[in-house]
């Protein structure tokens, strides 16, 4: 399991598995509980009616043994309970009938209705405390997600990232809702049905209670062979999450490559990989469970058999004797119950590993102590001998890099794939930090500016133009409330305006998901007007008009070169016509700046730039 470099990650290192190999829980999943804090009024509300359920539960039991005792014409059920019966019989009982045994039906009746209510209530309080849990976690788990840089992203599949907020995070509101309720069922049950057991008969409560102290090296056995197993499902999840994720997304490659075998292979790998730890898993499970069944065994055959000699005896009655033997089967469905909450326990604290891992990720890029909100447009952008080597890798990508860009400037950048063009747009938007060198904004280190400012002054068109699903309206607009007249400004400035009002619903036209059903062209386009109409100071474009026609691209240039005003633009490109009226073009090789000046300059130099520009301009020429 990759190791996040910030010291968390979505899993465990093999050394954190070893050291919880003997661990029952382990450590993650108790930091559910202070997530319930905010909800406690609701948590003790459901502690109270759960243990006034099981108090209800097993009272009609006594009544019916009481009834027995009626029936059968015995006047005393023996025990501290036959005063409790002859209080009835004198006092309480004389309300409900004349007829006793109608009495009885009655008492019986109200136990199972206040087990009905008070049940009720309780489930009420721990599903719905549970789903508010959940809500938390996944907003927690989101928020951190959200603020880690780009770079995060880089090594990760989305679909183990949407496995933590979704399957994981669903587990656990499963241990709130269930496993807290069965843990206090378990608990009430056994302590009432003990109180009221011992009232009865001391010696048949050692018979019942004796074997059970077998359960205990069965739970610990289970739980440290099972938890590592239930790790690697949860973890196997993510994986093929994430491959299902790239094939969808990716169906259209999967057809054109006729690579459909060879994705239903990388699914059956990551399949049987889960179906392998699972099936591990159960095999611990059902050897545990059956164990259970037969502790309850033991205890069942030595009960029936005791209790019918202390009746011979004399020391119980028959009704007494049916009271037990009627609890019993309700301790025995606790018993049960503690099996399949230990599997459930160890299944929650698989997935509390994977989903406080991603709560507790801090960012490397963040607001430094003291840093400045920027209260001003951006006026200037300046490189000062930067030097960068991307995380996990030795090349460096960019070599001593130093420019400065005026206010209202036109910046371009061109050079071969791989030079290191889009790494300084990466820099300036605070996606990395440079190994050594300075970017300044407005004379200031962009480290001492507060990164919330300094991004909105900042347009950025990506190479590959990502649209959410939505409609074009929600597209453009996106984060941010504007007019009808704003939308329409920024999408005649993108030259957007035409195709959007040719289409049957215009501004309200779904895109469809990652906008696929609009072309590469009107993506581009549509991802344009979004960072315009944030009406930035500096409008950053990687490779922005790549998708674009020529006649589309010139009239795009003449817009923002007729509304830019005092606003910058950094453009990186490979087509040159983007850049040639840049106040300034950069041509890189190899993450260094080999020669720099206006258009006119490079192509009589006859350099890099020179050479790109006859190629690109012959082979139009030749068309």
């Amino acid at each position: 399991m990759s190791q996040d470099r910030r010291g968390a990650s979505i899993g465990n290192s093999p050394e954190e598995d070893n050291q919880n190999e003997a661990q029952i829980l382990g450590r993650r999943i108790w930091r559910i509980f202070p997530y319930v804090r905010p909800y406690r009024r609701r948590a003790v509300i459901g502690i109270f009616t759960n243990g006034l359920a099981r108090v209800f539960d097993l009272i009609p039991f006594i009544f019916i043994g009481f009834a027995v005792d009626h029936y059968s014409g015995i006047k005393e059920s023996g025990g501290r309970l036959g005063d409790f019966r002859a209080f009835l019989d004198e006092n309480l009982l004389f309300y409900f009938s004349e007829d006793q045994a109608l009495s009885y039906g009655l008492l019986i009746f109200l136990g199972f209705a206040g087990l009905a209510i008070f049940q009720g209530v309780s489930d009420y309080c721990w599903q719905t405390l549970g789903y508010k849990v959940q809500h938390d976690l996944r907003l927690d788990a989101t928020q951190s997600l959200i603020r880690m840089e780009a770079s995060y992203y880089d090594l990760r599949q989305t679909g183990v990232l949407m496995s933590v907020l979704s399957s994981d995070v669903n587990q656990l509101e499963d241990v709130i809702s269930d496993s807290s309720t069965s843990i206090i069922r378990i608990f009430t049950t056994f302590i009432t049905a003990f109180v009221i057991l011992m009232m009865m008969s001391w010696k048949l409560t050692a018979v019942l209670f004796g074997p059970l102290i077998l359960i205990f090296p069965m739970v610990y056995l289970f739980s440290t062979r099972v938890q590592r197993k239930y790790r690697k499902q949860r973890e196997s999840t993510g994986g093929i999450n994430a491959v299902l994720e790239n094939i969808i997304s990716g169906i259209a490659v999967v057809q054109a490559y006729n690579a459909q075998e060879w994705e239903i292979s990388r699914v059956t790998t990551e399949s049987e990989e889960y179906r392998d730890e699972a099936i591990g898993a159960s095999l611990d499970r059902n050897r545990f469970i059956p164990g259970l069944y037969g502790v309850a065994g033991i205890v069942y055959g030595l009960c029936v058999s005791v209790g019918g000699w202390l009746m011979k005896e004399g020391e119980i009655s028959t009704g007494a004797l049916v009271t037990f033997l009627l609890m019993m089967t309700r301790l025995s469905m606790p018993l049960f119950i503690f099996g399949m909450l230990v599997n459930q326990l160890q299944r929650g604290e698989a997935a509390a590993r994977r989903v406080f891992a991603m709560v507790d990720l801090e960012p490397n890029i963040v607001d430094k102590e003291g840093a400045n909100a920027l209260d001003s447009s951006i006026e200037t952008i300046e490189f000062r001998d930067v030097h960068f080597t991307y995380p996990g890798t030795e090349s460096p990508v960019l070599n001593g890099i130093s420019f400065k860009v005026g206010q209202g400037g036109f910046l371009g950048v061109m050079g071969h794939t791989g030079a290191g063009k889009s790494t300084i747009l990466k820099l300036i938007l605070r996606y990395y930090e440079p190994d050594s060198g300075e970017v300044l904004v407005n004379g200031h280190n962009i480290q001492e500016i507060t990164l919330d400012s300094v991004r909105e002054q900042m347009g950025f068109v990506n190479q590959d133009p990502f649209l959410f699903y939505g409609s074009i309206r929600d597209n453009v607009a996106y984060s941010r409330q504007a007019s009808q007249e704003e939308i329409a400004i920024a999408l005649e400035l993108a030259g957007a305006n035409d195709f959007v009002d040719d289409m049957e619903n215009g501004f309200d036209t779904l895109v469809g998901d990652r906008g696929v059903m609009l072309s590469g062209g009107q993506r581009a386009r549509i991802s344009l007007a979004r960072a315009l109409l944030k009406k930035p100071s500096l409008l950053i474009l990687d490779e922005a008009s790549s998708a674009l026609d020529a006649e589309t691209e010139r009239k795009i240039q003449s817009n923002l070169l007729g509304t830019g005003g005092s606003r910058t633009t950094i453009a990186v490109a490979h087509r040159l016509s983007t850049i040639r009226n840049a106040d300034e073009i950069l041509s890189m090789v190899d993450g260094a700046v080999v020669e720099r000046g206006t258009h006119d300059k490079l192509v009589n130099n006859k350099g890099v730039y020179s050479s790109q520009w006859d190629i690109q301009t012959g082979a139009l020429g030749g068309e």
